[in-house]
């Protein structure tokens, strides 16, 4: 891989908008390591314009639509600041500093990152004009490949790339959809209420969701016997342990683990 001059900053900003994989990515090994920093700040970038509450959905489209072609070449900061237009003054710093985040990136794993994060911008593009609308399983399919399975197909040709482990991509992308599940079960009264959005197809119950989730995370199960490199293993085995107790805790009729049994699970997955 080519050195880059990794921005000191990273991992703050990573610290700050997100937890789950915060402590995980710290397992990885110095270059994997900075890829996948790099790849989880870019698509996080892109999830901050779709998830906004303050931008309309057509303005979401149109920028999400440009930034997807955007990543498909060399990437051009002053033509990114020009399609964030009026709304880069809402945007929060991960998604003004995507250039910074695609810079760091190595230039011999970039492809695989913009490849995905590309698709991931089309495919949140699509679901925005679409008011986040899903009737069917096929649609809660779709809609979560995008924003977590292509998670998961990125990780997996990182691993094979960086480390020569070749997964299954249906059992990567599984993997994606559990950890998403758990988050819709998770906020389903925040998302309706908030936002007036439902992601549970038309005719299921809660605890068709939660069969949905656990199909999915046994899919993740699976898909975690491939991989035989133990800094690998760790980053991946952790996210999965707390959404399984996740799932767990709000089976038993809590909404989250507590900061101890998260803790606990930190642990659990560095003794194993």
């Amino acid at each position: 891989m080519t050195d880059k001059k990794f921005p000191k900053d990273a991992m703050r900003v990573l610290k700050e908008t997100s937890r789950t994989f915060y402590i995980p990515i710290t397992f990885l090994e110095k270059e994997l390591k900075h890829t996948v920093v790099c790849g989880y700040l870019v698509m996080r970038a892109i999830d901050e314009i779709e998830d906004h509450e303050e931008v309309e959905n057509d303005v979401k489209y149109t920028i999400l639509m440009q930034v997807s072609d955007l990543l498909k070449k060399p990437f051009d900061e002053t033509e990114y600041f020009r399609i964030l237009g009026p709304i880069k003054e809402i945007m929060p710093e991960v998604t003004v500093r995507l250039g910074d985040w695609l810079d760091a990136c190595p230039n011999s794993t970039l492809p695989i990152v913009t490849d995905a994060s590309s698709e991931m911008a089309f495919g949140m593009a699509k679901w925005a004009k679409a008011n986040w609308e899903v009737h069917t399983q096929e649609d809660l399919d779709d809609y979560t490949y995008y924003v977590a399975g292509l998670v998961g197909v990125m990780l997996s040709e990182l691993w094979e790339f960086c480390a020569g482990i070749k997964t299954d991509r249906d059992l990567a992308i599984g993997y994606g959809r559990g950890l998403q599940a758990v988050n819709i079960l998770r906020n389903e009264k925040e998302d309706l209420e908030e936002r007036g959005v439902n992601f549970v197809p038309d005719g299921w119950t809660r605890a068709d969701l939660f069969d949905y989730a656990e199909q999915n995370l046994a899919k993740a199960d699976e898909y975690m016997k491939a991989i035989n490199k133990r800094s690998i293993t760790l980053f991946c085995r952790l996210p999965l342990a707390l959404a399984h107790k996740s799932l767990k805790a709000m089976r038993d009729g809590r909404e989250k683990m507590s900061r101890k049994e998260v803790e606990e699970t930190v642990e659990e997955v560095k003794k194993d």
